[in-house]
């Protein structure tokens, strides 16, 4: 003798629970995904402090395009600079041309040199530059403080 009956689903109502069963899964992992993007990385990446390397891979003289910070270590007989790569002028991506020992602006035809100062074209300023510091021999640079300047000041090095 069963002491209760035991209820059997319908189809429709399988179907139903399958349905939302699936419905709360997708928004799960909708949730997750965006939790997971909009946290704000602590470092590591563009917007926090990124590590360029040793002191010792940037020889005097040298430009060295570090691509997880989108900017250049220049070292010049003074110090270290960071300089990003985001032209003054309407934002395009400036590469170094070693060749020439400058930056060329590929938009609208910007130079700058070794420092980030203007040389030619329309950008309206230097480079803006980030501020590095260096510790226990390592270069770490601080993508989250972009400095605007209207200059090149020897200040603005971090010596090495």
């Amino acid at each position: 003798m069963q002491l209760f009956e035991p209820k059997k689903l319908t189809r429709g109502q399988f179907l139903s629970l399958s349905w939302l069963s699936a419905l709360v899964v997708l928004i799960g992992e909708t949730a997750f995904g965006l939790m997971k993007f909009l946290k704000p990385t602590a470092s590591g990446g563009f917007g926090g402090s990124i590590y360029a390397g040793k002191v010792e891979e940037f020889p005097p003289g040298s430009v060295n395009y570090i691509l997880s910070g989108r900017f250049y270590i220049v070292h010049t007989t003074g110090g270290l600079l960071a300089l990003w790569q985001r032209c003054t002028h309407l934002g395009c991506a400036v590469p170094w041309v070693e060749a020439e020992d400058q930056f060329h602006g590929p938009c609208h035809g910007s130079l700058f040199d070794q420092v980030g100062v203007v040389k030619g074209g329309p950008a309206p300023r230097p480079l803006d530059i980030f501020p590095v510091t260096i510790k226990d021999g390592e270069v770490w640079v601080d993508t989250s403080k972009p400095l605007e300047r209207t200059g090149f000041d020897p200040s603005q090095l971090t010596p090495v």
